[in-house]
């Protein structure tokens, strides 16, 4: 099918936003035994509230697991645009691609040292190939001529 390349980085990045569900259940429960946290007992709190009680490593887990849910839903509803229209395959799906790996890239840096300026950077980068797939879907929606 003409331009549906692109959506299997959507699929990628949907699995990946699962993977990082997973760690941060693997690492956050235990880590909540240890801080002497009864679930059963917490009633109306958040996240939020847990980040006091749980180490950072912990909390940075959660922390890109929302991001996951931020700027990407972005990318999945561009993605799905340019499949739409036809053009999801060559330059687009492999901007797709490199979207989904520097979101790969900046959830294991964001899980495991978190330095902020090398996650900015690789977010950055992300952005701006998101950027680049906003406006090649425009340019066909809009007729936009250069």
């Amino acid at each position: 099918m003409i331009g549906m390349d692109i959506l299997q980085p959507v699929v990628a990045l949907a699995a990946w936003t699962m993977v990082m569900w997973a760690w941060m259940y693997a690492t956050r429960i235990p880590a909540m035994s240890r801080a002497g946290i009864d679930s059963t007992k917490l009633v109306g709190t958040t996240g939020a509230s847990l980040r006091q009680k749980l180490p950072d490593e912990v909390s940075w887990k959660a922390d890109n697991y929302n991001h996951l849910h931020e700027a990407p839903t972005v990318f999945y509803a561009v993605a799905i645009v340019l499949a739409i229209i036809g053009q999801g395959d060559g330059i687009n799906a492999m901007l797709a691609w490199a979207y989904v790996a520097l979101r790969v890239v900046h959830s294991l840096v964001q899980v495991t040292f978190n330095k902020v300026l090398v996650r900015f950077s690789i977010f950055f980068l992300s952005s701006l190939v998101l950027i680049a797939l906003v406006f090649h879907a425009a340019i066909p929606l809009f007729d936009i001529h250069i």
